[in-house]
């Protein structure tokens, strides 16, 4: 039984864990806002607003697994300090930046900041939740539905900021939520056990890795303007097509290897890696391409086009805190199926919105899209957490957010290829291939998860768990 003092800490733990995925969310959406201002302001095209956006997920994916082992072998807590450390001064790079490259480079080492929070996060509340099935579920629930707030919110934000202080604001408000948040996790949250046998760093994965990731995403944004016989395009698709198999002969051979092999042979895994690639390239895609339609070929002001997003911050909400009721007593394959399908539907009913759509039309799927999502995400996390020991929960939860940002970065990349000619039919292309990816997804969460992946708790558990919800 949990005692009070104890549940008071877990609270204070996932304020102090959820402001890390506040922040790194809340970029992967914000910046999406003010491409149109960037855009005209650093005098770049469409290609260059999509390195911006892809530079943070590109190297917040690719530097993923890395970060896992460090905060498994060098403290889950510390690796979260040096991380909003990081964010931090790369954010003010960000506002100061003078030009297109500059820009490009501080959203990289952003990146880096976020792959030093995202799995930490998760391993500090891990370590809180003392490890209990249920009482995890409420609160990756919670912080689940904090990052999904702030995904939904950035755009809201985003919009306010560019009337007000212009686009550099976006960059800059990232400074005192990164201050608040070192000083908090100083005061309330306990550095976990570490691994007795950490996996070591692995310099040449993490380079094959690398040249994969960004040979894919980097041939596919370019495939546009370049054309895809291009020497360029050409040289990206072979450097992913050779370095992408051979990461996974060199991390199958390797004893303590950066990305291990051996969790995807356990059952729900790699079903749920692959659930969450899909949700990602799905979603941030589709973002991308709206944010563009809204004010391109609506005529959306930016803070109006930030208010048109403002019904996914409440359907975010209720949807991942219902997420967590369900994963806590049916498992997560029902959630996750039953998320897919809603979004997919959301995505299809893109397809009728056209040249002169008003608003009204464009409501129901914005609440189905993020109450899919927000359904299907809590529960996907709590399905690798279950399924894996307490002292690998950080490379575990590096594997899986690794993977689903990879399929972020790939989606803006393929669906901001639609985007530049005829807005409407690139929004409709991409709601339809976004609905068709979410069905497959659902498919794989039917047949490739247990049917209970986060076990019952004993009523022990669940008197404790009611009472730190209440």
């Amino acid at each position: 039984m949990q005692a009070p003092h104890d549940r008071k800490a877990l609270r204070r733990v996932l304020v102090a864990t959820s402001l890390g995925f506040v922040v790194v969310q809340l970029d992967v959406t914000i910046v999406n806002l003010a491409l149109p201002r960037i855009a005209q302001d650093l005098r770049t095209g469409v290609a260059g607003l999509q390195w911006v956006v892809d530079a943070y997920t590109l190297s917040f994916a690719v530097l993923l697994l890395s970060a896992g082992v460090l905060g498994d072998g060098f403290g889950a807590r510390r690796m979260y300090v040096l991380g909003f450390m990081t964010f931090g001064f790369a954010s003010l790079g960000c506002g100061l930046a003078p030009s297109t490259p500059v820009l490009i480079g501080s959203r990289t080492l952003q990146g880096v900041g976020a792959a030093l929070l995202l799995p930490s996060s998760l391993s500090l509340l891990n370590h809180a939740s003392h490890h209990e099935d249920r009482l995890r579920a409420r609160a990756v629930a919670v912080w689940t539905a904090a990052g999904g707030v702030s995904i939904a919110a950035g755009p809201v934000i985003g919009g306010l900021l560019l009337e007000s202080l212009g686009w550099r604001s976006i960059f800059l408000v990232n400074l005192p939520l990164c201050a608040m948040a070192i000083w908090l996790t100083f005061r309330a949250v306990p550095e976990p056990p570490r691994a007795e046998h950490p996996p070591a760093l692995d310099p040449a994965g993490q380079l094959l890795a690398v040249l994969a990731l960004a040979g894919v995403t980097g041939a596919i944004i370019e495939i546009r303007p370049l054309g895809i016989v291009h020497p360029l395009v050409l040289s990206g698709l072979a450097l992913a097509a050779v370095a992408g198999p051979a990461l996974v002969a060199v991390e199958a051979r390797k004893r303590d290897p950066m990305l291990p092999i051996d969790l995807f042979r356990r059952p729900s895994f790699g079903a749920a890696v692959l659930f969450g690639v899909l949700v990602n390239l799905t979603y941030y895609g589709v973002i991308f391409v709206l944010s563009l339609y809204l004010q391109r070929a609506l005529g959306y002001s930016a803070p109006a086009a930030g208010l048109a997003f403002l019904p996914l911050t409440a359907t975010f909400i209720v949807s991942n805190i219902t997420s967590g009721w369900m994963t806590g007593r049916m498992g997560s394959r029902a959630p996750m199926i039953g998320g897919a399908l809603v979004g997919a539907l959301g995505f299809t009913l893109l397809c009728f919105l056209g040249a002169e759509s008003r608003y009204l039309s464009m409501l129901p799927a914005f609440l189905l899209i993020p109450l899919g999502m927000g359904l299907a995400v809590p529960a996907m996390t709590t399905s690798i957490l279950a399924s894996t020991e307490r002292a690998r929960a950080g490379t575990a939860s590096a594997v899986l957010n690794a993977a689903r940002q990879a399929g972020g970065a790939v989606g803006v990349a393929l669906f901001g290829g639609l985007a530049p000619g005829d807005l409407v039919t690139g929004l409709r292309a991409s709601g339809l291939l976004s609905a068709g990816l979410l069905g497959v997804a659902a498919a794989l969460a039917g047949f490739g998860l247990r049917a209970r992946a986060v076990r019952p708790a004993p009523p022990s558990t669940r008197r404790s768990d009611a009472r730190w919800s209440s």
